[in-house]
């Protein structure tokens, strides 16, 4: 009895209702911290907790606008949008991709770089958004795999929109490409707050017109809102917002001229830009060689990539724009209305020109092209002939400085402003910038050379063309532009795009009209270009050039036949026509062309034959005029009856 507990049930009572009383202070604790949570998340994260799932519920998908086309001054197609077949896989309705691609690999032909492009825009997607596994099928294509749809969910032909260039490498450098969004496009889109507009775009403008006025051609996307079930399949469109097509653009360019200008250039290397002189339109721009713009456009292969880069005749350079050369004799017209301008020499002035010129207290002789001399020399006929030693006298006596900054007016040394990306400034040298380049001091012989357009100076064919704009306005400057008008098709309003002046130069009338006298007597018989200039039934006005590209010693002669040829001078001519009435303005630059009167003359003389007089050359015309075309805001004629040294940003600083 002695080992038995008592129990005393009042002690075991109060025990019992103490553990009840904790256990509901505890439950009580614990109901209060879910109430809690559910005000918090069913009252004061109601909006964003909905958000979310209206999210889960709703996916917007972007709907991408169509580019904008490109029309040249007749309305004349230069890039425009064709549909054509895609292979798409819906990742959410495909089951196993990797087993999906393979099984279509024995339909149509899949290539390494297509499954590369797939994974990368997989990445970048939604699961429920159909991604192109190829693009461009032909119909054979499309037919077979019609054949045998019902093996594969989840896959379908779509068409969409892709960009075509119909003239190929001829517009290549002016009109440019659109090639795929990447790094640095989707971070520059990202910084200037346009991302979001390109949802949906897999293109961008890269180069030329299409890069130049990328947000006008773009257009604005649109957004589908689209309702999702569970397993994130689209189950119907809820609402949806059009994508508006972006702008067409007409510009000043002649698709005809230009073509004109690439068949008269032939194998040559070069460039040639041609001008309205009355607003500054850019009738032609020409850069030879070229390449097929199509190429880029979903994507080159690295074969022609690398053909394309690594070739010796650098046809991805722009040379009308980054083609950087010595003017040479091109800037005699406008040395010599800076030495009567300046003072420094009066028109009627004359030299003696044995053939040579020498600086006080030197052996040195800087040579005339024509070994003998010219005689005596005014300024006229220094431009008719093309005397070099007029203008080796005249440089030393106005000085490199007082010469840079009156050529500087006229455009030397510094960007026209065209409305493409990537021009160059050229270089008009003067002491502070050798001293600031090369730490050296500059020698009066290198204003002797600067005087005909050598040594340091340096100029694109498109600033050759405005300087000479300059001359046959009478001193007015036009900003060169290549667009012409614009039509918002949300509206159809077409709106025109104003010339603008950037300078007005002013000279003296009579002197003036003594230069453009000369430059008429350059095409006439007597001067360098009056082969070109023969039978010409308009007033023909230019000046011929020829840049040395290698030195030659002292007292050894030139011989072309002798030298290489990516090491024979370049040949450039400058002109404008009719004289009296200018309304066309050609600068051609050919390089290793030889001498500017017998290869780059003939070449603008075909060009303005064309534009003035209809002499149109058999060229093949991929489209004729278009449909939609604009009224004219101005009356604006067209035409009649209808290793060379090639400087890149690297090499030059401005």
């Amino acid at each position: 009895m002695s080992n038995l507990r008592l129990i005393n049930p009042d002690v075991e009572f109060l025990r019992y209702r103490r553990r009840m009383e904790i256990a509901g202070v505890i439950a009580a604790l614990l109901f209060l911290v879910l109430f809690s949570r559910f005000v918090w998340l069913q009252l004061v994260q109601y909006d964003h907790y909905h958000a979310l799932a209206e999210n889960n519920r709703i996916s917007l998908v972007p709907a991408p606008p169509s580019r904008g086309v490109v029309y040249d001054r007749q309305n004349m197609v230069l890039a425009h949008n064709f549909a054509a077949y895609t292979l798409e896989i819906t990742p959410a309705k495909a089951g196993r991709l990797e087993d999906t691609i393979e099984r279509l690999a024995q339909v149509v032909t899949i290539e390494p770089g297509d499954r590369k492009r797939f994974k990368k825009l997989l990445a970048e997607s939604k699961n429920f958004e159909s991604i192109p596994i190829r693009n461009m099928l032909s119909e054979e294509e499309a037919a077979r795999f019609a054949v045998n749809r019902f093996r594969f969910p989840g896959v379908e032909v779509k068409a969409r929109q892709f960009r075509q260039y119909p003239f190929g490498d001829g517009f290549a450098h002016v009109v440019g490409y659109i090639g795929r969004i990447g790094e640095k496009d989707a971070q520059r889109l990202e910084e200037s707050g346009l991302a979001p507009n390109y949802k949906g775009t897999d293109h961008i403008g890269k180069l030329g017109i299409e890069a130049t006025y990328e947000p006008w051609l773009h257009g604005r996307t649109g957004i589908e809102k689209v309702e999702t079930d569970s397993g994130g399949r689209a189950v119907r469109v809820l609402s949806r917002t059009a994508p508006v097509a972006g702008f067409n653009l007409y510009l000043h360019l002649d698709a005809r001229l230009q073509q004109v200008a690439e068949k008269v250039f032939g194998d040559y290397r070069g460039a040639l830009v041609a001008l309205d002189p009355r607003n500054g339109g850019v009738l032609a721009l020409v850069s030879k060689p070229g390449f097929d713009p199509n190429l880029f456009v979903d994507g080159i292969d690295t074969a022609t990539w690398k053909e394309l880069n690594e070739s010796l005749d650098r046809p991805l350079i722009n040379r009308a724009l980054r083609g950087v050369y010595p003017p040479g004799s091109t800037i005699k017209p406008f040395m010599g209305l800076a030495g009567v301008e300046l003072g420094v020499r009066k028109p009627g002035d004359t030299i003696a020109d044995p053939g040579y010129f020498t600086l006080s207290g030197s052996s040195h002789r800087y040579r005339d092209w024509k070994k003998d001399g010219h005689g005596m020399v005014d300024l006229k006929r220094s431009i008719t002939i093309s005397c070099d030693t007029y203008y080796y006298g005249l440089a030393h006596q106005m000085g490199i400085e007082r010469m840079a900054g009156y050529l500087g007016h006229f455009g030397f040394g510094r960007r026209t402003g065209v409305d493409l990306d990537g021009e160059l400034a050229g270089l008009m040298p003067t002491p502070a910038w050798k001293t600031k380049r090369f730490k050296q001091p500059w020698w009066p012989g290198e204003t002797v050379v600067a005087g005909i357009g050598q040594g340091y100076v340096l100029a694109t064919p498109m600033q050759l063309a405005v300087a000479t704009m300059a001359l046959a306005n009478d001193g007015v400057v036009y900003k060169p532009q290549l667009l012409r008008a614009w039509k918002d098709p949300a509206s159809g309003k077409v709106s025109y795009a104003a010339p603008q002046i950037v300078d007005r130069i002013r000279i003296t009338p009579e002197y003036l009209r003594l230069v453009k006298e000369a430059m008429i007597d350059v095409t006439r018989p007597g001067g360098t270009a009056s082969a070109a200039g023969a039978n010409a039934p308009y007033l023909f006005a230019g000046k011929t050039g020829t840049a040395q590209v290698v030195g030659i010693k002292q007292g050894a002669r030139y011989v072309e036949s002798q030298v290489h040829a990516r090491h024979r001078d370049h040949a450039l001519f400058i002109a404008f026509a009719p004289a009296d009435d200018p309304k066309i303005v050609v600068a051609v630059m050919v390089e290793n062309g030889g001498h500017g009167g017998s290869t780059a003359a003939p070449i603008a003389r075909k060009v303005v034959d064309y534009w003035l007089l209809g002499k149109l050359p058999t060229i093949y015309a991929p489209e004729e005029a278009a449909d939609e075309a604009i009224p004219d805001e101005v009356e604006d004629s067209g035409p009649a009856g209808s290793e060379s040294r090639v400087v890149v940003p690297e090499e030059i600083v401005e």
